[in-house]
């Protein structure tokens, strides 16, 4: 099993590791700061550098394989099983999406209604939700201002996974499980604002987000509204 940073501290940008396996899929550490493609979000890129002689190996995705997380290659890695590297992410690429992924918490708690899809990405994300009515977009960017400027805390937690049958409205996304680990399910609220389940890395204020705006909304059925963000800015 792979030791995963990320999901205690989204700030960690690289760690020592060692190569533990090396499969047709990518490459496994023992431990890694790298995110799995999973909940909608992109999986993290960057580099793994070889201690023994400072070769440097392009990650050009990171994924749940059969063979657990693995930090796909671009190309031939040239790593064996034992070897040491650093694992450093693309810190401006990552920190954009853990923008991103908390603005989509956010407007979350400002939308009624669960949410039937998703994707977090570095120039444009969307949210799909089981909302008939028609949404108010200026108002929308209205109250999403306020939050942001609030600077509200983002905070993460976990509880027992059979808690969770106890508690129905902190799962939101119809279409995806809860992240488990061990019987624990991983929680994160934007305060006073939003509440569910996710295994996704965010800000650790909503003041971090930064610049944003609701993008085109879209009619996607008869009861399906998809809302695109954007953050008005080109850096992470």
């Amino acid at each position: 099993m792979t030791e995963e940073l990320f999901r205690a501290d989204a700030y960690t940008a690289s760690t020592t590791a060692t190569v533990t396996a090396v499969t047709p899929d990518g490459i496994v550490l023992d431990r890694t700061v790298f995110y799995p493609m999973g909940g909608g979000q992109p999986g993290d890129t960057g580099t793994l550098t070889r201690a023994a002689d400072g070769a440097v190996v392009a990650v050009a995705d990171t994924r749940y394989t059969d063979d657990g997380l693995v930090h796909v290659p671009d190309g031939d890695s040239g790593l064996a099983a034992g070897d040491g590297v650093t694992a450093a992410i693309d810190w401006p690429r990552r920190h954009r999406l853990m923008r991103m992924h908390t603005l989509m918490h956010v407007l979350c708690g400002l939308v009624p209604g669960a949410v039937t899809g998703g994707q977090v990405g570095t120039d444009k994300s969307r949210l799909d939700f089981d909302l008939p009515e028609a949404v108010d977009k200026e108002a929308l960017n209205e109250r999403l201002d306020t939050v942001i400027a609030e600077d509200r805390p983002v905070h993460v937690r976990w509880i027992d996974r059979a808690d969770l049958a106890d508690r129905p409205e902190l799962v939101r996304t119809l279409s995806v499980q809860p992240p488990a680990d061990e019987g624990r399910v991983r929680l994160v609220e934007v305060e006073g604002i939003d509440h569910q389940s996710c295994g996704g890395t965010h800000v650790a204020s909503t003041g971090e987000i930064g610049a944003a705006r609701v993008g085109k909304v879209e009619k996607k059925g008869q009861k399906n509204r998809r809302i695109n963000l954007h953050l008005d800015d080109q850096g992470g």
